[in-house]
C-alpha cells in the first residue's frame, strides 16, 4: 500500500486540503503524522509537529533566532 504525503493549509481550529493524502511530515523531527493523529500545527508558520515535544522544540528554536 503506498502512502501519499498530503498539502494542508492550516487555519487557527482545523485544516484544508489542498492535496489529497494520507499523512504530512512534522516540520521538527519529520515523522510521519498521519491526518487522523494530527493535532497539533502553527497556522503563522505552516508546519504540522508530531506531538507537545516538538512543538517546544519548535519555540525554542523561534527564541533563538
Amino acid at each position: 500500500m503506498n502512502k501519499k504525503k498530503a498539502k494542508l493549509k492550516f487555519k487557527h481550529n482545523s485544516f484544508e486540503i489542498i492535496e489529497d493524502g494520507d499523512y504530512v511530515l512534522c516540520a521538527v523531527s519529520g515523522k510521519q503524522i498521519h491526518l487522523q493523529d494530527l493535532s497539533y500545527w502553527n497556522v503563522d508558520l505552516q508546519e504540522a509537529y508530531y506531538s507537545p515535544v516538538e512543538v517546544k522544540e519548535r519555540i525554542k528554536l523561534n527564541k533563538i533566532k
